[in-house]
C-alpha cells in the first residue's frame, strides 16, 4: 500500500544513518535541493503572511468590506488556487521544468504584492488576490514534486517534514513582521505591502540560483520485482505528456485509493478559523488572544513536521496518516466534552498542530509512491485539489451547520463523519497482505501499481 514505505536495510531502519550509494558511501537524508526549496518557501511564506495577516483589518476596517463579502473573497480565492493546482502539475510534466513552473508561481505571487499599493477598492484588489491566489496554485505541485524527485524512497517523508517545517517557520514570521512594521510605520498597511514584495522578491531571487533545473543524481532505487506489468496508460520513456496520459492517472487503483481517502477525510476536517473561533467561545479568551492561536499550531507543527516524516518513512505512511486524523478527532472531542481545564488551549492547539504534522508532509509522500515520474507533478496536483476543494466545501457546511445548529451540534456532527471517514480510509489504505506490507517496497507489496521505471536511467526524474 502506498501510504506504506519501502523497508529499510539492515542497518538503516532505525534511522541512525543515511542510506548509502553505490560504492558504500554515505549520502545525505536530505537533498541540498529540498533545502533551497524550503529556504524559498520559508521566505516567500514570511512575505505572504504579513499581508494574510492584516489583510482581514485592512478589507474590513480600512476598506469597509463586510464580513460576509470577506468570507466570499477568501473563499473565492482559495478556491482559485485549489483549481490552479491541476493547470500548473500538468504544465510543470508537460514541459518537464518543474523549476520553470515553479517560478512563473512564485513570480506571479512576488508581482501582486506591491500591485496592493495601488488597489484600493474592492474589485482591484479581488483582481490581484486571484493572481496571487493563481501563482501559489501554478508552484505548489511542481514544488512537491521536486521535492520528491530529490529524496530516495526511503527519505521522503523526511523531505516533505524538513520542507513543512521550514514553510512553517515562514507562517510564524510573517505576522511577526507585520506586526512589528504596523508599530513604527506610519502608513502601515501600505509599508507591509511593501516590505512583503521586497520579501517575496527575495525568495524568487533564491529560487533561481539555488535549486537545480533537474533533480540531483541520488542512490539508485531497490529494483523492483522481476516481470512487474507496466501501468497503462503512463508513458514508459520521457516524451511529450498528453492530457490523456494525466487523466490515465485515475486509472492507477493506489493512486485513486489516495486520492478518494483525502477527499472523504477533507470533507469532515473542519476549517482551522472555525476551530480557532470554537475553541475561543469554549474558553472564553478574550479578542485580543485570538489572533495568537493559529501560531499555537505553527509552533507545534514546526517541531514535529520533521520528526513525523521520519517517523512515517520507518513504521509506514499509513499508520501515521491515520494517527494524525485521529489526534484531529481528539482535539474535536476535548472541544465538545472536557471540563474547563486551564491547560484546555493549550492541549487542542497541540493535537491541531500534531495533526498538521502528521499528515500535510506525510501525504505527498505516498502520492510521489505511486505515480510514474514523468507525471509526479500531475498526480500530487489531483490529490493536492480534491483534498482543498472537500476542506472547501466543508466549510461551508460547518457554517451552515453552525448557524442553523449552533456551534456544539456543528462540531459533533463533524467528528462523527470523521470518525466514520477514518475507518473507511483505514480499511481501503490497508496493506495489501501479510504482517509487514506496511512496511514493503510498493512494488513488492503490489507490483501492479507500481511505477513504471525504465532501467537505463535513474531512479530520480529531472525538474
Amino acid at each position: 500500500m502506498y501510504l506504506a514505505d519501502r523497508s529499510a536495510p539492515a542497518g538503516e531502519q532505525d534511522g541512525t544513518t543515511a542510506p548509502r550509494a553505490a560504492g558504500g558511501r554515505t549520502t545525505p537524508v536530505v537533498a541540498s535541493a529540498v533545502v533551497a526549496l524550503g529556504t524559498v518557501s520559508l521566505i516567500t511564506d514570511v512575505s505572504s503572511e504579513m499581508v494574510t495577516a492584516v489583510l482581514p483589518l485592512y478589507l474590513i476596517a480600512g476598506l469597509g468590506l463586510s464580513p460576509l463579502g470577506f468570507g466570499a473573497l477568501d473563499g473565492v480565492y482559495n478556491g482559485v488556487s485549489a483549481l490552479v493546482q491541476l493547470t500548473g502539475g500538468h504544465l510543470a510534466d508537460r514541459v518537464r521544468n518543474h523549476k520553470l513552473i515553479a517560478g512563473i508561481g512564485y513570480g506571479l505571487s512576488a508581482l501582486c504584492k506591491p500591485l496592493l499599493l495601488l488597489a484600493h477598492s474592492l474589485g482591484p484588489i479581488s483582481v490581484v488576490l486571484a493572481l496571487e491566489r493563481t501563482g501559489k496554485g501554478l508552484r505548489t505541485a511542481p514544488r512537491d514534486a521536486l521535492i520528491s524527485l530529490s529524496a530516495p524512497p526511503e527519505a521522503q517523508g523526511r523531505a516533505f517534514g524538513l520542507h513543512r517545517a521550514m514553510d512553517t517557520t515562514g507562517a510564524l514570521l510573517g505576522p511577526l513582521a507585520a506586526f512589528l512594521i504596523l508599530s513604527v510605520a506610519v502608513d502601515g498597511y501600505d509599508a507591509v505591502f511593501a516590505v512583503s514584495g521586497c520579501v517575496a522578491v527575495l525568495g524568487v531571487v533564491v529560487l533561481i540560483l539555488f535549486v537545480p533545473s533537474g533533480a540531483p543524481q541520488a542512490p539508485p532505487a531497490r529494483p523492483a520485482v522481476t516481470g512487474a506489468p507496466a501501468v497503462t496508460g503512463t508513458p514508459a520513456r520521457p516524451g511529450p505528456v498528453r492530457l490523456r496520459d494525466a487523466l490515465g492517472l485515475l486509472r492507477l487503483p493506489r493512486l485513486r485509493s489516495l486520492a478518494f481517502c483525502a477527499v472523504l477525510l477533507g470533507l469532515t476536517t473542519v476549517s482551522d478559523a472555525f476551530v480557532y473561533l470554537l475553541l475561543q467561545r469554549r474558553t472564553g479568551l478574550g479578542d485580543q488572544w485570538f489572533a495568537l492561536l493559529p501560531l499555537g499550531t505553527a509552533a507545534v507543527f514546526l517541531l514535529l513536521a520533521l520528526p513525523a516524516g521520519a517517523l512515517a518513512d520507518r513504521i509506514g505512511r499509513r499508520t501515521v496518516f491515520l494517527a494524525g486524523h485521529a489526534l484531529l478527532l481528539a482535539g474535536y472531542a476535548l472541544l465538545l466534552w472536557a471540563p474547563d481545564w486551564p491547560a484546555l488551549p493549550y492541549l487542542v492547539l497541540a493535537l491541531h498542530g500534531m495533526f498538521y504534522a502528521a499528515t500535510d508532509g506525510v501525504l505527498p509522500a505516498a502520492v510521489a509512491a505511486t505515480v510514474p515520474e514523468a507525471l509526479r507533478a500531475t498526480g500530487l496536483a489531483l490529490v493536492g485539489t480534491g483534498q482543498a476543494l472537500a476542506r472547501f466545501v466543508c466549510s461551508l457546511a460547518f457554517g451552515g451547520a453552525w448557524t442553523l445548529w449552533g456551534p456544539g451540534p456543528a462540531l459533533a456532527v463533524a467528528a462523527a463523519g470523521l470518525l466514520c471517514s477514518a475507518v473507511v480510509a483505514g480499511r481501503v489504505l490497508r496493506p495489501a497482505a501479510g504482517p509487514d506490507a506496511d512496511r514493503a517496497a510498493p512494488s513488492a507489496a503490489d507490483p501492479g501499481d507500481a511505477p513504471t521505471t525504465d532501467p537505463s536511467r535513474s531512479s530520480r526524474g529531472t525538474g
